[in-house]
Order: C-alpha cells, then structure tokens, then sequence
C-alpha cells in the first residue's frame, strides 16, 4: 500500500491566532510538527496543506513539501481532500499541524488495521487515549469517544460520556485527531452533508458516522501536547526541555 501524510495547516486560529507559526524552542510548530511526521519513516510522502503563504515558504524554506489549497475549506479533511484527488496513494494520514510531538508508534498501531482482521469493515481509523482526569473528562475541549466491542466508534461528544453517574468503572477515552483514510472514504467526506449531530458537537468526524461509514479506533498511550493555546506552548517548552535533557 501507498501511504501518503498529509498535514492541514490553516492559518487563523479561535483560541490561539497564528499558532502554527509559533516559535517553540527555535522552530515553528508547523516546522516541528512536518518534522516529527517525516521522522516516523512511515511514509512515502509527507506534505503540509496551507491556505498561508507564511506557513507554505516556512516548510519549503526549510527542505520540506508543501501545497496551496485552492478555496476556502470548513475542515482540515476537506482541506486535504483537494491535495489528495490527484494523489497515488490508497491511505491518507491526516496528522493535525498543532501536534509537534507525533511519534511514529502510535501512527504504525493506527496504519496496522488496515492490513488486520477488520480491514475489509474499516472506512477510516483514529487514534484514542484513557483519559482519568475529571476535569478533562467535563471539560468540552476535550473530545470523548465512545466504542463498541471491536473498537469500532459508536459516537463522538464534548459531553462526558459515557454518562459517569451509574457505572463507576466507566472508562472514558479521549479522542486524538490523527486519522488514516482509505482514499476513497476521505473523498466521499466532501460530498456528504453537515447533520445535525457534528452541527451540535463541532466534531467533524461525526459526519462519517450520521453517513454509515465505520470508524476503527485504536488504543494508545500518546504522550505529547497539542498546541491550542499559547499556554501549551509553555507546556511544549517544558517537555522539549526534558526530552533533550534525558
């Protein structure tokens, strides 16, 4: 199989403008992120899709690939999806810009699926965490799924779920915004309508659910922090800082 990354990189920002140009530790975010995805070794290519000339010369000033979105995009996926129409790939690793510290274990567990037993059930895989923190667990920036026995994504919520007040041996998991695409699936998300569900939740991969497609989610322990405020990137700092103390 050919597997392509390919990394959404909008400029604006909600909660934290401009954070993908963000300087931590003498680069970029963006620039840490392409090269912590490149290091993997896991792909065949890696590109960085932006709708910032900033972010497009910091990536290509530095040796990496990089593209131009052509329009204007609601999501990251729509936005690699423009990139990916005329790729030769058969998976589509979308790795989120904010996400410096992507190791190769978890994404290799995440693109392991598509070659096991329930490959043939698979649309699309992300990756989950065990949260045990209350407060990130109530708190809704941290997006919570829930699975059936197979893993397979049942919902996705800023809610607790699930609901913590009967079963006190609930277990809660975070959901981390790293996903592998077949090609096809990452196409059809482009013609599919917004429901009312990923309208209510914000949560983009909600759509794949209200349209039938199977999302396999995959267990792991990452460790890392994702840069949504500028006091992650005090956080950031700080692991860098242990990382290459150790």
């Amino acid at each position: 199989m050919k597997v392509v990354a390919l990394i959404p990189a909008r400029y604006e920002s909600t909660r934290f403008p401009g954070k993908l140009m963000a300087e931590l530790r003498g680069k970029t975010v963006i620039r840490r992120t392409y090269e912590a995805v490149v290091a993997t070794g896991l792909f065949d290519d890696v590109v960085v899709v932006t709708d910032s000339q900033a972010i497009f010369k910091e990536i290509t000033d530095n040796g990496g690939r990089a593209a131009m979105s052509r329009r204007e995009h609601a999501s990251g996926s729509d936005r690699i999806a423009e990139a990916a129409e005329d790729m030769d790939a058969d998976i589509i690793v979308n790795v989120q810009g904010d996400e410096p510290f992507t190791q190769a274990e978890p994404l290799a567990k995440l693109l392991a699926v598509f070659e096991g037993p329930d490959a043939a059930r698979i649309d699309l895989a992300s990756l989950m965490q065990e949260m045990n923190d209350p407060q990130q667990i109530n708190d809704p920036n941290y997006v919570k799924v829930v699975v059936d026995k197979d893993d397979f994504a049942l919902y996705f919520s800023r809610s607790p779920v699930p609901y913590p007040g009967f079963e006190k041996s609930a277990r809660y998991f975070e959901h981390i915004g790293v996903y592998a695409f077949y090609k096809q699936a990452l196409m059809d998300f482009t013609t599919m309508p917004l429901g009312s569900l990923e309208a209510a939740e914000r949560i983009e991969c909600i759509r794949f659910l209200e349209n039938g497609k199977n999302i396999k989610m995959v267990e792991t322990e990452y460790m890392g922090v994702e840069i949504d405020t500028p006091e992650d990137i005090e956080a950031a700092e700080r692991l860098l800082e242990q990382q290459e103390t150790n």
